[in-house]
């Protein structure tokens, strides 16, 4: 189990105070605080090591290129990569799922083919796939959910046809939290040798990833998620799916060589990372994943089952007055807590949690069309990590209460209409 005491130690924002209270950080979906580790590894780098990396023989080139391909070799390992050269660095989860939208789906996706999303993709995970079918005169299909917030699996499976090529979807909800059956999916998706794209930029921070045993084709995640820093994300790819791609961002270290007249592409992963790429971001990113890994990850998931069935058992109380959407089964639901208060704006709680130093998700969460299918206008989103407490959930629950009290007061107060879009 976690010593979240000690884990706390290691994150220095959370000593820090919002309007004379101690924050509590509730906003885990959207990014995750840094450990000193990984913040210490980021300055070290530049006071250290500073260089180009795969461009010098020098020594700097050297130290650096080959702190950068040692953290391929660690993520590979925190995901049970085949191999680290199917780990392919990027910005995060959007650029991810566009490599391979462009990549694979421009060459393979032809009129008439058929791609499966889901209603609750994330637009990061939607919106390169209907680009795609766009581009190619393909069709799209939506797979919806059930009551409980689940994939309708059986839906999924009449909408599958000879024709389908791609099945797209996220392993948990970055809205509702739910856990998808991945070995389903893919069970599906292999009667007709449609790939598999799976959104894992929810899960792979909160849960054991073992891709080997997943059987997907791609998944894409962001490094910001999982304690490391903004701008770097990683794409993982089987290696015969990444061998048939061609790179549509090409440039500095995607070739071995060029004349006026060819390309010869460069070797795996190096020809889907063109230009200088954000060193100093997967040194960090590889930080964070040695950390997750000491912790392990089991123990993360654990932690994140205890705060979540805390929550229910706190807000049972409050039940008649806030509407939770989701399943309230913890076997299929992540860290991740999506709420109203009856008669009250989202943005409106969020503020009003804001002025108590908690700080939570307001509006669509980049879901607009999970959200219209729920029947809102946005929600009120609570996500968890290494670091909450169930000492938290005790406050959270209380100022909830009190904002409840304070429910007709509030409603006269104009609501600031920001951040609907994401």
């Amino acid at each position: 189990m976690l010593n979240v005491e000690e884990i706390r130690k290691d994150f220095p924002i959370l000593d820090k105070r919002v309007h004379g209270k101690k924050l509590v950080y509730f906003d885990n979906a959207a990014t995750t605080h840094k450990p000193r580790q990984v913040i210490d590894a980021i300055v070290e780098f530049y006071t250290k090591y500073n260089a180009n990396v795969h461009r010098g023989f020098h020594a700097l080139s050297q130290e650096a290129s080959e702190l950068y391909e040692e953290a391929h070799e660690i993520i590979a390992k925190f995901i049970n990569a085949f191999s680290w050269d199917e780990v392919v660095f990027c910005y995060n989860t959007t650029d991810a799922m566009n490599i391979v939208a462009y990549s694979w789906g421009l060459k393979n996706v032809e009129e008439g083919d058929e791609i499966i999303l889901t209603v609750m993709d994330h637009h990061s995970t939607m919106l390169p796939w209907r680009r795609v079918a766009e581009l190619k005169g393909a069709k799209v299909k939506y797979v919806d959910i059930d009551s409980e917030g689940l994939i309708d699996y059986a839906g999924l499976e009449e909408k599958v046809t000879e024709r389908t090529k791609v099945i797209v979807f996220p392993v948990m909800s970055n809205v509702l939290g739910t856990i998808n059956d991945v070995k389903r999916i893919v069970r599906i998706a292999r009667k007709v040798d449609a790939i598999v794209v799976a959104d894992g930029a929810q899960s792979v921070p909160h849960m054991p990833t073992n891709v080997r045993d997943l059987g997907i084709d791609f998944l894409g995640f962001s490094g910001h998620k999982m304690l490391g820093p903004t701008g770097i994300g990683v794409l993982w790819g089987r290696r015969d799916r990444l061998e048939e791609m061609m790179p549509f961002k090409v440039g500095g270290d995607t070739i071995k060589d060029v004349t006026l007249d060819s390309v010869v592409w460069h070797d795996l992963p190096w020809r889907f990372e063109a230009g200088t790429p954000n060193i100093a971001g997967a040194i960090g990113l590889a930080e964070a994943a040695k950390y997750l890994m000491k912790i392990g990850m089991e123990n993360v998931r654990q932690h994140e089952v205890e705060l979540v069935e805390y929550t229910f058992k706190r807000i049972e109380s409050l039940r008649t007055e806030i509407q939770v959407y989701g399943t309230r089964s913890t076997r299929y639901r992540g860290g991740v807590i999506a709420f109203n208060i009856k008669g009250l704006n989202h943005h409106t709680v969020g503020k009003a949690l804001d002025l108590f130093g908690i700080a939570v998700r307001t509006g669509m969460h980049c879901a607009h069309p999970l959200h219209y299918r729920l029947g809102l206008k946005g929600s009120v989103r609570a996500s968890y990590y290494i670091y909450n407490t169930l000492e938290e959930i005790d406050y959270f629950v209380e100022t909830l209460s009190k904002i409840i009290s304070l429910r007709e007061v509030l409603k006269k107060q104009p609501v600031e209409e920001v951040c609907t879009g994401t």
